[in-house]
């Protein structure tokens, strides 16, 4: 199969991976429409095409909060990564560090903050989930420090799980749940299946073994049903921030007072988030929520987005309407089910060549210039 763009790895990916690790990855919250709306919002900004301009010498290469990258493209923290393809993280990792983006490794991956250290040599950047148990959280973050990570991405917009109807008619849970649909499903999935038993990695690795209680499949169950706090506020961000103490990134801004917040509570970057239309089925798409923060923040605060990108042209779109940089997640992992980390570098190749070319057909020769005035 020839691969020309990212719809071609999601097909492959949706032969290769089991139906319930595939669902989760490709699906949103209740009805779906802001998952969709994610996408589809991308499809009314056009560009102004421009001619008989010099092209040469184009640079894609820019900065995330102080970071260089050689393109504003980083891959976004998703829990079981793992699940998609044996040692998913870390594949992930290695191919974003070989491309010269940033990494997010999530909290609920199946690789640990140490295994993904021990596989790549630059640093990559850490995705934080605020448990109830905050000595667990503290560890964590103490964690994050020991193994090098470069960037703490606070996520504030999963305090209470969102329903996601294709998990619940599949058993995905945490851990999965093996029922027999599912058994026969991963049957006809050879691939994957040679891949996992061929790994020691297939539970969460941030979890198991560092939760008094939590050492096997039935406790992780138990442990994870009453973990995610409702109860987190700004005074927690602060907390975290001092913790923490390098760079801060918060995820899951979508109003401009809550941008405001952020900008107050000192953080170096936000996310305008919709988790991917994985939480709060009706709001709006990350695009379209992007130039409202835009402007209650200026140039206070980094900002950053994520949801819905599936090409370098909609990279761009974002760039133009503001964003310093975006985060790819489901194309990352259409990837890493399609062919594992060849997959992932592909994907990455994809959107950076359409980025470039996109660029230059806009009478652009640089990624750090881009404004609201390629656009119609």
């Amino acid at each position: 199969m020839i691969i020309t763009n990212i719809e071609d790895l999601r097909i492959l990916a949706k032969q290769r991976v089991p139906r319930m690790f595939y669902d989760y990855a490709d699906s949103g919250s209740w009805s779906e429409s802001t998952y969709r709306a994610n996408v589809s919002d991308f499809e009314g900004i056009k560009f102004r095409q421009r001619v008989a301009i010099n092209m040469e010498n184009r640079s894609l290469m820019t900065t995330m909060i102080g970071q260089n990258v050689a393109m504003p493209v980083a891959i976004a923290p998703c829990g079981m990564t793992g699940m998609q393809h044996a040692d998913g993280e870390i594949l992930a990792a290695r191919a974003a560090e070989a491309f010269g983006v940033p990494f997010t490794l999530s909290t609920m991956s199946i690789a640990s903050i140490e295994d993904v250290a021990a596989n790549v040599s630059k640093p990559f950047w850490f995705q934080l989930y605020v448990m109830k148990d905050r000595a667990f959280v503290n560890d964590l973050i103490d964690r994050a420090k020991a193994a090098g990570c470069s960037a703490l991405v606070l996520t504030l917009d999963l305090q209470i799980l969102g329903q996601r109807h294709k998990d619940l008619k599949n058993g995905l849970s945490a851990p999965p749940k093996l029922t027999l649909p599912n058994i026969l499903n991963m049957m006809t999935k050879p691939r994957w299946c040679t891949g996992m038993l061929g790994t020691k990695r297939r539970i969460f690795g941030n979890i198991v073994g560092h939760v008094k209680g939590v050492e096997n499949m039935s406790s992780l169950s138990a442990w994870t049903a009453q973990q995610f706090d409702p109860a987190l506020c700004w005074d927690d961000v602060q907390w975290i921030k001092e913790r923490w103490g390098g760079k801060l990134i918060l995820k899951g801004i979508m109003d401009p007072e809550d941008a405001q917040l952020a900008v107050k509570s000192g953080a170096d970057a936000l996310i305008v988030s919709n988790h991917g239309g994985r939480q709060l089925d009706g709001a709006a798409s990350s695009i379209a929520a992007l130039p409202e923060v835009i402007a209650a923040v200026g140039d206070s605060i980094e900002v950053h987005m994520d949801g819905g990108i599936r090409s370098g042209q909609d990279v761009l779109k974002a760039l133009a309407l503001g964003a310093r940089g975006v985060y790819i997640g489901r194309p990352v992992l259409y990837g890493l089910g399609a062919m594992g980390e060849a997959g992932v570098a592909k994907c990455l190749e994809l959107i950076q060549r359409e980025l470039d070319i996109t660029m230059a057909l806009c009478g652009q020769t640089d990624v750090q210039k881009i404004g609201r005035h390629i656009l119609r």
